[in-house]
């Protein structure tokens, strides 16, 4: 077994082939029902009949009312065919011989008639109807022009990219102006394109999972794992969470603030004109000036309530250039440098208020 630092080196490697369990798929996206309805949904990192996104999807396509599902493998994949065996490729194909492919679904029925709609039927429609299965061109790289094509479709991506390439994965998310429901690294909320897109509200975390860590499948060659489970090795990574640009009702409500301002309890930093707040939990509710919190305050985030202002660790997000030739972390209290902070200020206090 390995511990974090193992598997994050892993992460950045060989093995950034994490596979979410379908427990955690379904808890997230029950939340969703009615943002589901009449859209097209993508999954388009990982293989698609081994995918448990693919599987919630196919399995949930009439209660949820979708219009289409798409689902993109990609070639050499370690864990594809594993379960079903497709034409031109099977099992025992080696993985440096597996083609990429895609599957489109817009119907799926209880085709065994038991009275419900299952994974055998997914696979009946798999192997017997026109059109649902079809080879890809390429590699099946989501970046790929054959993928990007696909993701023109889609109304809601829904998947776990890799998070080596997190960012170029949502960049390209947002330049095709797509909802997306993705799990990511917490370190992204510490990005400068990513925070950017907390301060214009055009992320958010999820419903589930945040802060508490995910444990994921990888492949059976995989050499650090925590755990086995039903047969499969498991890591846990720790800093992981959903982002959506959803709408999370969590982020509707207004969060209750009930300590009071004093400058003995809330320190200004020494190159930042901001109070620190240690949780968020102890944002003070009568001050109306800059305050810097914890990451851990993005999941409590209300745009209504509270602006986002700037980001600042050993430098300001959204000042890099100049604040890095300072040489001195923003974020120090008497010398001492702490954690990275989102600076918000209080949209419901008025100017005029006294600290």
């Amino acid at each position: 077994m390995a511990g974090n630092l193992g598997l994050r080196k892993a992460d950045g490697a060989k093995y950034d082939e994490f596979y979410t369990q379908l427990s955690d798929i379904e808890n997230e996206m029950r939340y969703y029902k009615e943002q589901f309805k009449d859209k097209i949904i993508l999954c388009n990192c990982d293989d698609p009949f081994e995918s448990n996104f693919f599987k919630y999807f196919a399995m949930n396509f009439n209660f949820l009312g979708l219009k289409k599902l798409i689902a993109t493998s990609y070639d050499n994949s370690p864990v594809a065919y594993t379960q079903l065996s497709f034409i031109g490729n099977d099992k025992t194909t080696p993985n440096k011989n597996r083609r990429a492919y895609k599957i489109e679904i817009t119907e799926v029925d209880d085709y065994n008639a038991d009275g419900a709609v299952d994974l055998s039927d997914v696979e009946y429609l798999l192997k017997n109807k026109d059109n649902t299965f079809s080879l890809l061109k390429g590699n099946g790289d989501f970046r790929s022009e054959e993928c990007i094509g696909l993701l023109k479709q889609a109304d809601i991506v829904v998947t776990n990219p890799p998070f080596s390439v997190f960012r170029e994965y949502i960049s390209l998310i947002i330049e095709y102006n797509k909802d997306f429901i993705v799990i990511g690294n917490t370190n992204a909320l510490t990005y400068k394109d990513i925070f950017k897109l907390f301060k214009e509200n055009r992320i958010r975390t999820g419903n589930t999972k945040f802060n508490v860590g995910m444990y994921f499948y990888v492949p059976d060659d995989c050499k650090q794992y925590h755990i086995i489970k039903d047969g499969k090795k498991m890591v846990r990574v720790s800093t992981s969470c959903w982002f959506t640009s959803l709408s999370v009702q969590k982020h509707n409500e207004f969060l209750t603030c009930y300590k009071r301002y004093s400058p003995e309890e809330y320190p200004k930093y020494d190159n930042y004109d901001a109070i620190n707040v240690n949780k968020y939990t102890e944002i003070p509710y009568d001050y109306d000036g800059l305050m810097g919190v914890p990451i851990t305050f993005i999941d409590k985030f209300n745009p209504d309530q509270f602006e986002i202002i700037d980001g600042i660790g050993r430098y300001s997000i959204l000042n890099n250039e100049e604040t890095k030739k300072a040489g001195k972390y923003l974020s120090m209290i008497n010398g001492q440098a702490i954690y990275f902070r989102y600076i918000i200020r209080n949209k419901t206090l008025g100017d005029n208020n006294e600290n």
